[in-house]
């Protein structure tokens, strides 16, 4: 590609100009998806990966310094990185999935306490209801932290100390008879 082409191309990036996108495009879109597929090996997700890309780029495009870097390792660097990222995203969420799978942690707080017997309901409203609804959903509809997390609209690291404070709250009340309980949800 002539240095001309590159010039014009990374002017047009800086103005916000749509056209600058068309010719990355034209010119580099089959090259950034051979990176893409190279690193996770397969068709769709290396189109999303372009796509990601593509978004970056745009968004970035007033970090480009061409003293540092030509336009093709830029835009080879931000598609590999963004390959890589999606290829680990991919990864991490199946590891989880299958380690809810087989726990058998999981299983046990499921089939084994029985929280009716222990009139857990009932104090639930001895608590802050912030606390309320996060243990109701782990503890009584059989939720896992993410599940609440998406159900409730609330972040998952929220829920997590939520549920740490409410059983601190519920333990207050039962003592270490809910020692047990705690173990389990703690595991989620």
């Amino acid at each position: 590609m002539s240095t001309l082409l590159e010039k014009h191309i990374v002017e047009l990036l800086q103005e916000r100009n749509d056209k600058a996108i068309s010719l990355l495009y034209e010119h580099y879109g089959d090259t950034l998806y051979g990176v893409a597929h190279k690193v996770v090996r397969d068709e769709e997700m290396a189109q999303d990966v372009v796509q990601e890309s593509f978004v970056k780029i745009w968004k970035k495009a007033d970090s480009y310094d061409a003293s540092k870097a030509k336009l093709f390792t830029w835009l080879f660097r931000i598609t590999r990185n963004t390959a890589i990222d999606k290829l680990r995203s991919v990864n991490t969420k199946n590891d989880k999935e299958i380690q809810m799978d087989v726990s058998d942690v999981y299983n046990l707080g499921v089939h084994s306490i029985r929280p009716d017997l222990m009139d857990v309901r009932e104090n639930l409203d001895k608590i802050e209801s912030k606390y309320q609804i996060v243990l109701d959903a782990l503890f009584f509809q059989g939720m896992t932290q993410q599940e609440a997390s998406d159900e409730l609209d609330i972040p998952l690291g929220t829920i997590k100390s939520r549920l740490k404070i409410g059983l601190r709250e519920l333990k207050k009340l039962y003592g270490t008879s809910l020692a047990l309980i705690i173990v389990v949800f703690s595991t989620f």
